[in-house]
């Protein structure tokens, strides 16, 4: 099996999660970077404020090693990049709950404060959401890839029901006026 036949023939589910992943990715990228540019120390605990959000520079490194993540997937595209949404997000989510336990504690190693934690659990539900676009959801069309993988027979039957149809539908008369057509 090709990479290609494993990604949604759907158009538009893999826009939205390439510029979910993009858009999502350049946000941390961008707040790594100036974490970076104010030369922060590793392990501060209390953290530096930088877009009013607490950080140091192990979570200036995550957030770009997150967003460089996010931008591969976005450049991959496909079940690739709602695979790495759904991921991160899920990785954001926990981040941020666990986070709220760890608050003014020595095991506070990243810098977390309470902006941060709502921070974290925000952009975790918007990649989440961005990833689990169009595959997650009780009424999923029929012509929705995700749907035909999770209903490989019902799929099968009638992917040949449609082929029976096209195979038994007879030619279309060539006529040069447009009385012919159907009212």
């Amino acid at each position: 099996m090709k990479l290609h036949d494993e990604l949604p023939t759907d158009h538009k589910l893999a826009q939205v999660y390439r510029w979910g992943a993009a858009f999502c990715g350049l946000v941390l990228l961008l707040f790594g970077c100036l974490g970076f540019a104010d030369q922060l120390s590793p392990f501060n605990t209390h953290g530096s404020h930088i877009a009013g959000m607490s950080t140091n520079g192990v979570l200036s490194l995550l957030s770009v090693i997150f967003g460089l993540v996010l931008i591969v997937g976005a450049i991959v595209g496909g079940n690739a990049a709602s695979s790495i949404n759904m991921s991160v997000g899920a990785l954001f989510l926990l981040s941020g709950f666990a986070h709220i336990f760890i608050l003014d504690k020595p095991a506070n190693f990243l810098g977390f404060g309470m902006t941060n934690v709502v921070f974290s659990l925000l952009m975790g539900l918007v990649i989440l959401t961005f990833g689990m676009y169009g595959r997650v959801t009780s009424r999923l069309p029929h012509d929705n890839p995700y749907w035909r993988r999770r209903h490989p027979r019902q799929a099968a039957r009638e992917a040949a029901a449609r082929r029976a149809a096209l195979r038994t539908r007879a030619p279309l008369p060539q006529t040069g006026s447009s009385t012919g057509q159907a009212r």
